[in-house]
């Protein structure tokens, strides 16, 4: 390639196959085996060829792709999509990449072989995501929901997950705690744990207080068991803010095997606002956030889009702060962490 707009002969090669049947694939006309489309459309993807069909050829089917449905967060999300989807007479092709970013590129390709009306999206990070940018190159109606700064040409529902953040930290602040842990997911398979971090680390330098070495952890591994030894080893921390609410129910049950109690000896903050959030006991302190508002707009901007030419936007919802049992005033009695340290 020359750096021009790549051609169906490239795109062929690529795929190898012939350049009748890249036609047949890009047009949607003619008969094509299914791992052969499944080639072709990949290629066409990594090369930036067109492949948008006709609208009226295009099947009545949403696209969406979540990071996992283990996380109650997402099937909001996917409820509100499946809502406007029955509404306006339209299927769901539901698929997870469990926070691989190698799998976004993969169902992206075998959702867009099957020409849907458009897609509504999370991935790990849109500033790194090739799934998101070859989405946007073929000018697919889609819209992300959660992640925040999308490429151009593609909607977005979010919130401000650093201010957010910012507001969790400054809560517990105010409480007397000065040494707070931050424990997420990875960075680099969530911007939004990224952006909480951000905001945790705001809040510590508005008051003048060190921020201590995040803790990342892996997304599906860390809900079996998060280690907490070496942090209050080595930093004592009197709080934790989390970066979502499975990870935090998580900490709090990794916590009690320690022998420490939330939230008289530590306190844990969430994000997200879960069902289980609210019915653990003691009850999390969280953000919440209107994952299945969320999914109703961005399915209705995908929509939008696909059905009456608007163009895409960028919407921002609230979320509240919504304080529950796990958090208290900053323990004065500090023997329990001298032992552990000890240890």
């Amino acid at each position: 390639m020359d750096g021009g707009t790549p051609t169906v002969r490239e795109v062929a090669a690529r795929a190898g196959c012939s350049i009748a049947t890249v036609s047949r694939v890009a047009t949607g006309n003619g008969p094509v085996s299914e791992p052969m489309q499944k080639r072709v459309v990949q290629a066409a993807l990594q090369l930036g060829f067109p492949l948008s069909s006709p609208r009226d050829d295009r099947r009545a089917v949403l696209g969406v792709l979540v990071p996992s449905l283990t996380n109650p967060v997402f099937a909001g999300v996917v409820a509100g999509v499946e809502q406007v989807a029955q509404a306006n007479g339209l299927s769901v092709i539901l698929a997870q990449t469990h926070y691989d970013t190698a799998r976004e590129v993969g169902i992206v390709a075998a959702l867009m072989a099957d020409y849907p009306t458009g897609l509504v999206m999370t991935v790990c990070d849109p500033a790194t995501s090739e799934a998101l940018a070859q989405v946007a190159r073929q000018r697919l109606p889609a819209a992300t929901v959660y992640n925040e700064n999308v490429p151009a040409g593609l909607g977005a529902v979010s919130i401000d997950n650093r201010a957010a953040m910012r507001r969790l930290t400054e809560e517990l602040i105010r409480l007397g705690h000065r040494s707070i842990l931050f424990l997420g997911g990875r960075f680099a398979s969530s911007d939004r744990a990224a952006r909480r971090h951000a905001g945790y680390r705001d809040a510590m330098a508005a008051a003048g207080l060190p921020a201590l070495p995040s803790q990342e952890v892996d997304f599906v591994d860390a809900a079996e068991d998060v280690d907490l030894s070496p942090a209050f080893q080595a930093h004592a921390p009197s709080a934790i803010v989390v970066s979502n609410d499975l990870l935090a129910v998580t900490v709090i049950a990794s916590l009690r095997r320690m022998g420490l109690r939330v939230p008289e000896d530590v306190s844990v903050t969430g994000f997200d606002g879960i069902d289980l959030a609210r019915h653990m006991s003691p009850r999390l302190t969280t953000i919440v956030q209107p994952s299945r508002t969320m999914g109703v707009l961005a399915a209705s901007m995908v929509l939008g889009i696909a059905r009456a030419g608007r163009a895409p936007c960028r919407l921002r919802a609230d979320f509240s702060f919504t304080p529950g049992e796990t958090i208290a005033p900053v323990c004065r009695d500090r023997r329990f962490f001298s032992s552990l340290n000890a240890a």
